[in-house]
């Protein structure tokens, strides 16, 4: 895939994640997924486990993303973006901004590794007020 479709697959990728619809998140990644942020405690494999892993957040988290800036690896197969997300707490309360990257490796058009970095303290701030 080349530097453009790479880029247009990202923003297809957060726009998935921004309708939180866990269906539609899910079709972006491969069956055999390898999935890891900063709340997963470990990694998350496969559609079925992930797709636990986003009911639960979905339900728990407004969340808004937005990309910043898309790095794609040579040979087509990723990239890294740097991205900005609001997230707030479902049940109310203040909503915080979080700057982070991804890294993610593609199998054809679909997702098969997406490792997310964020500093994870910046949430306790959303929950505790």
């Amino acid at each position: 895939m080349d530097a453009r479709a790479l880029e247009q697959r990202a923003y297809e990728v957060i726009e998935a994640w921004n309708t939180q619809d866990v269906a539609r998140v899910v079709e972006c990644y491969t069956e055999d997924l390898v999935y890891v942020d900063a709340n997963t405690r470990g990694t998350v494999n496969g559609r079925k486990a992930f797709s636990r892993y986003l009911s639960k957040l979905f339900d728990a988290w407004k969340m808004q993303w937005s990309i910043k800036e898309f790095h794609p690896f040579e040979g087509g197969n990723g990239g890294a973006f740097l991205w900005r997300a609001r997230l707030g707490p479902v049940g109310g309360g203040p909503a915080v901004e979080i700057d982070g990257m991804d890294l993610v490796l593609l199998r054809g058009n679909l997702l098969a590794r997406n490792e997310v970095y964020f500093d994870r303290a910046l949430l306790a701030q959303a929950l505790a007020a």
